[in-house]
């Protein structure tokens, strides 16, 4: 039997890793500065992440969700914490797909209505109602067209008040920074007045963090730059540092009913184990603080580089727009440099490495690009 084949590959692969180093099965080392879609947030095989793992696997790996789990709620309470909104409720899942999925059905459920306003350029997964939320019509089979989604121009309030204006809309649907597109920020201007067009017009704010969350920006969140609080909150990718498991943040004024959500996997004794394991390195070693002052080392570093176009991003969450002579330059950090990055295009480099990289590891990224745009 074949795989089905819907990755273009390098010819490389990682058996082994550690902290940001990646090692393949010919013993060549890479430092990797895109953590597999900015799901490692705390670095390959971390000796506390490996040990809670290894300790739950040993005692109970896996039960359903009709039994009293102590994990999920240890982790909804620190989380809570953490995060800043711990009088919201947790509902937990397995990607960052079904986090939207579920997001916007509870929107739904709670408004009554049935539309959905996202943004051009958007991406929130590829399973049907995210995928119909996602601007790119390459991904979206047939039977994925609804005329429930509409999108409007990212930073335009205008645009969104004619959209909201006509009704019927559950839920306004927005990346904390928009990352398969390229790194593109909303405005703190932007995202506060929607805030207040949501209230206006009685839909709920979704603030889709599967990408930006979890430290990511400098802040646990990267909607918490604005000073802004959205009714639901999505979550993934950082949340297991390679685990599969995903979530919801609920506001309080949205009641759960019972079979209103529902998984099979999501919350399991393991992920939950993966995901507080995440949490107590993430702040024992203050990787949000982290995240932020490599954050401005790269802003300073790539500053009036002459080979980008322009510098986007917050934190440890960033995008380097070639200029034209330059595109190719991925391939040359990969095969030449051995620094594995992630692209949004042919133009785009993009920045996703665990909140623990150090000033070493960045300060030898800046050297190896310098080194190449000579």
């Amino acid at each position: 039997m074949n795989l089905f084949e819907v990755y273009k590959l390098w010819d490389i692969e990682p058996v082994r890793g550690l902290d940001t180093k990646l090692w393949d099965k010919d013993g060549a080392e890479y430092t990797d500065l895109y953590g597999g879609h900015a799901v490692i947030s705390v670095g390959h095989c971390h000796p506390h992440y490996v040990k809670m793992i290894s300790e739950q696997l040993g005692k109970l790996g896996f039960y359903s969700n009709a039994v009293q789990n102590s994990l999920q709620r240890d982790l909804a309470q620190r989380l809570g914490r953490i995060c800043g909104y711990d009088d919201y409720s947790l509902f937990l899942c397995n990607s960052g797909a079904e986090a939207n999925e579920n997001a916007l059905k509870v929107a739904s459920f709670h408004t009554g209505k049935a539309r959905v306003l996202a943004f051009r350029k958007a991406f929130h997964g590829r399973t049907s109602g995210a995928v119909a939320a996602t601007d790119n019509p390459k991904i979206q089979a047939p039977f994925n067209a609804t005329d429930n989604i509409v999108f409007a121009p990212l930073n335009d309030l205008e645009a969104v008040d004619n959209e909201l204006s006509r009704g019927g809309f559950a839920a306004v649907i927005i990346e904390g920074i928009q990352g398969v597109a390229g790194i593109y920020e909303p405005t703190e201007e932007f995202i506060n007045g929607l805030r207040l067009l949501c209230d206006k017009y009685g839909c709920l704010l979704i603030l889709d963090e599967i990408q930006s969350g979890y430290g990511r920006t400098g802040k646990f969140f990267a909607h918490q730059h604005y000073g802004v609080r959205a009714d639901i909150i999505t979550m993934a990718k950082g949340m297991g540092n390679g685990f599969p498991i995903g979530g919801i943040l609920i506001s309080p004024a949205i009641k759960a009913s019972y079979g209103m959500l529902g998984t099979t996997f999501g919350g399991n004794h393991l992920a939950c184990t993966a995901a507080l394991a995440v949490l107590d390195i993430i702040d024992n070693e203050h990787l949000v603080e982290n995240a932020a002052k490599i954050g401005e080392y790269f802003t300073m570093a790539f500053c009036d580089d002459k080979a980008l176009k322009e510098y986007r991003g917050k934190g440890l969450m960033i995008g380097l727009e070639l200029r034209d002579e330059y595109v190719g330059l991925r391939d040359r950090l990969l095969f030449e440099k051995h620094f594995f990055t992630g692209a949004a295009g042919a133009q785009v480099i993009r920045l996703l490495p665990s909140l623990t990289v150090s000033q070493e590891t960045a300060e030898s990224f800046v050297n190896a690009w310098k080194e190449l745009t000579l």
